[in-house]
């Protein structure tokens, strides 16, 4: 019998380096994006008509989309609106941190170069009784693992 079990997903944060962070700005909702792809490309050699070699060339990181309970007071957002509205972009680093149930960290995603390109509130609708979801999508240039 195992006695290993695997790390639950919904104890996280995120911390922005750079950012003078409150409590708010490190809880999120929900944290996607921390994938990685190979892009390949195909040559074709003379002679060989079975298949077609593959080459790695780059890798490529999807945008890091953040989603919490809307903050009305944060220096995060100010970052945000910083890049939206004056189009002034400072790039910062940030970590997603995997916390185990003594609130240390187990896993860490340092995610580098990352800047706002999109903000997004969700829908209002006075049929529906629920917290307005704020979502904040990150460009970034990639990601390590510590």
């Amino acid at each position: 019998m195992s006695t290993y079990y695997p790390p639950v997903s919904f104890h996280f944060k995120v911390e922005f380096d750079g950012i003078a962070s409150q409590e708010t700005d490190i809880q999120f909702q929900s944290v996607s994006g921390l994938s990685v792809d190979i892009e390949t490309e195909e040559f074709a050699e003379g002679g060989e008509n079975r298949f077609k070699h593959k080459f790695p060339v780059r890798t490529k990181f999807p945008n890091l989309v953040l989603k919490r309970g809307m903050v009305t007071n944060s220096k995060l957002i100010d970052w945000c609106r910083d890049a939206i509205e004056s189009f002034q972009f400072k790039p910062v680093n940030l970590t997603v941190k995997l916390l185990n149930e003594e609130h240390e960290p187990l896993v860490t995603w340092n995610v580098v170069h990352a800047y706002p390109v999109k903000w997004a509130v969700d829908d209002f609708n006075a049929e529906e009784n629920k917290i307005s979801i704020e979502t904040i999508e990150l460009a970034y240039n990639y990601f390590t693992l510590v």
